[in-house]
Order: C-alpha cells, then sequence, then structure tokens
C-alpha cells in the first residue's frame, strides 16, 4: 500500500494539481493531520527536481499558515476546551506554572518542533493556549520549516537519483525509518 502511495505521489508531481496537494497537506498537518508533508516532498523533488526550491516555498508557506490556525486554536478554544478539563482533574494551577516555563523557552520548542519528528502541531497549539508572543511564534516557525523543507528540497536536488534509487531498493526500510521516527515524536510528547 505505502509502495503504490509512493508511486502515486511521483505521478502526482509532474501534475498541475501537485503543488495544491502539497499546501492542504501540509497546511492540516500544522494543527490537526497526523501525517507529515515530508512523505510527499521526498517523491515530488525525486520527480521533478528543477521544482525543488518552489515545493520548498510551497511546503513551507502552507505549513507555517496551518501552524497559525493551531496558534489560533490554542488561544481560542483552550479557555472552552482545554481549561475546564484541566480544573476537573485539579491541573490548572500546574498549567500556569507550565504556560511560564514554556512562554519563557517558547522561541525554542517551536524551533525544536519544527525541525524534528517531534509533532509541530503540538506546539503551534501549545503556543496558542499558553499566549506565546505571535512575532516569536510567527518567527520560529518560518525559520523551522523554512530550514527543514529547504534542506531536504537541497539533500533531494542534489543526490537526488542515488537518493531515489535507494528509496526504490530499500522502500520497506525508508518507510518503517520514517514510521519510527514518527511514532517517536508522538511518543516524546507523552513523556514531555
Amino acid at each position: 500500500m505505502l509502495r503504490r502511495l509512493y508511486d502515486w505521489t511521483l505521478e502526482l508531481a509532474d501534475t498541475r494539481h501537485a503543488l495544491w496537494a502539497l499546501a492542504v497537506v501540509a497546511f492540516v498537518e500544522s494543527s490537526v493531520f497526523p501525517v507529515p508533508p515530508h512523505l510527499m516532498v521526498v517523491p515530488m523533488v525525486l520527480a521533478a527536481p528543477q521544482r525543488a526550491w518552489l515545493i520548498a516555498l510551497v511546503c513551507t508557506a502552507a505549513s507555517v499558515a496551518g501552524g497559525m490556525l493551531g496558534y489560533w486554536i490554542g488561544a481560542e478554544l483552550f479557555d472552552s476546551l482545554g481549561r475546564p478539563v484541566l480544573e476537573f482533574y485539579g491541573k490548572a494551577e500546574k498549567f500556569e506554572i507550565f504556560r511560564a516555563q514554556f512562554n519563557e523557552y517558547g522561541a525554542w520548542a517551536v524551533l525544536f518542533a519544527g525541525i524534528t519528528p517531534f509533532p509541530y502541531k503540538v506546539i503551534t497549539i501549545t503556543s496558542g493556549a499558553t499566549g506565546l508572543d505571535f512575532g516569536v511564534f510567527m518567527l520560529a516557525s518560518v525559520l523551522a520549516r523554512g530550514f527543514v523543507f529547504f534542506l531536504l528540497a537541497a539533500i533531494l536536488w542534489k543526490f537526488g537519483p542515488p537518493v531515489r534509487a535507494f528509496i526504490e531498493k530499500r522502500f520497506a526500510l525508508v518507510t518503517t525509518a520514517a514510521f519510527a521516527a514518527l511514532l517517536g515524536g508522538f511518543a516524546l510528547v507523552r513523556f514531555l
């Protein structure tokens, strides 16, 4: 199934809808969707290396825009949904301590989540819920997401054919490693 999805994404990369599909995935991943857009960037750049920078730009812009939605979800829905749950469990005071600590190091948290397999959506919503300065949030988001997507595009642009051969020869290993990194990121959320 994953192999068919990879092949489909390679075919999609040559259509006029490819960038729109990537933008939608990158946008919703930053606030609610569990599948990272990296999984689309790789085959798209491999299929169309001449568009690597455009693919990275679209993915970055859509991801940051989706991060803004995540921030809004955290800021606007925390009082009506999150706070009552915390109060029910007697954790409202602990959240206030967390809020102060998070906002002190919030830029680093956004950078960390934007670059690593840690789920970026968790940090976007948390940033809004804790009231992290929006300018700090945006700057860190643009830097982190831009770094990761442009670095990925640059590596694939420079070393595309050998990377593509490696992926296609060892597809099971590559997908297992990608899912392990994704699951590791979600496990990290549980322990932090």
